[in-house]
């Protein structure tokens, strides 16, 4: 590698960094399966950084069904403010990468790495509370009531509740983030190897 290319590479581990970031709309960030005898092949949420869609058209207003008897809210994505703002936040941290990138500072690239490295763990805490409410704040007149029962979805990794079993694992999204993330932190490395 020439001088020159060494000297462009932060610049261009930055861009392909902005890149995946953007990715996170073209795929989702997590996936969560329900699996049951009565549901061959699972009823598969997946959740974006700005929806929540089934891996069929009618997988959510199923599991709002289910949802029903045991007295869990539904989900009802209008709802759910962090579908609204998350897109800003991305959006936000891609401009920030390309101005980093333009700047062509280690300071710039470290900054861009911890910044996104904090709210990708404030992203996973705040699923995490969404996971808690929603599988413990449940009707008090629920149809089907099992005493000391909650029904909080793992955050990852795999669960029984009642009679499904419950898989909860990122999707392709959350590749992509963490990509993004890592090619931050190698502009920063490089840059200031240079």
């Amino acid at each position: 590698m020439s001088l020159k290319q060494k000297s462009r590479l932060p610049q261009i581990l930055m861009l392909l960094g902005v890149l995946s970031l953007g990715a996170v709309f073209l795929f989702p960030l997590w996936q969560i399966t329900l699996d049951a005898a009565q549901f061959p092949g699972g009823l598969k949420m997946h959740i974006w950084i700005n929806k929540i869609s089934g891996s069929e058209k009618n997988i959510i207003q199923n599991i709002n069904i289910l949802n029903h008897y045991i007295g869990m809210q539904y989900i009802e994505p209008d709802s759910i403010p962090e579908l609204k703002y998350f897109p800003l936040v991305a959006y936000s941290m891609m401009a920030i990468g390309l101005i980093s990138l333009v700047l062509n500072k280690a300071w710039a690239y470290l900054s861009w790495f911890i910044i996104i490295a904090i709210l990708g763990a404030l992203g996973i805490y705040d699923f995490y509370l969404w996971l808690y409410d929603y599988g413990h704040n449940l009707d008090p007149k629920a149809p089907i009531k099992v005493p000391g029962m909650t029904y909080m979805p793992p955050l990852l990794g795999e669960k029984d509740l009642l009679n499904f079993y419950v898989t909860s694992y990122p999707h392709l999204g959350s590749g992509f983030l963490g990509l993004s993330t890592f090619l931050g932190f190698g502009a920063f490395w490089f840059k200031r190897k240079n």
